[in-house]
């Protein structure tokens, strides 16, 4: 049991450094509904259900991630790079907020 253990914190390790900065995804929310299922005596369920749930969670920041790209063209044509470089080119030019594709309403501040 300790090999298994010492091997899975190895990869865990190892994988960090590789991770986007995107939201959840299959493992993490399947782990946290594994968790929270097994509380209520059905972990394999909440395993399942957390899964769906991270990978629509991800299929939804993509999608916004694309629609910010389109407009970031639209804009710059010529502009090279991902549609994830352009999405956060295109935030940081209308300084919205994470999770909302219209500018916030927080007025701005002058230097």
């Amino acid at each position: 049991m300790r090999p298994l253990l010492g091997l899975t914190l190895l990869a865990f390790v190892v994988a960090a450094p590789l991770a986007h900065a995107e939201p959840g995804g299959c493992l993490k929310y399947g782990a946290a509904g594994a968790v929270g299922g097994h509380l209520v005596n059905h972990g394999v369920l909440g395993a399942v259900g957390g899964c769906a749930t991270g990978m629509y969670k991800r299929h939804e920041y993509r999608k916004e991630a694309r629609e910010k790209a389109a407009l970031y063209d639209k804009e710059h044509p010529g502009a090279k790079g991902s549609y994830e470089e352009k999405a956060t080119a295109y935030d940081v030019e209308r300084s919205t907020q994470p999770g909302k594709s219209a500018p916030s309403d927080a007025p701005a501040t002058k230097d």
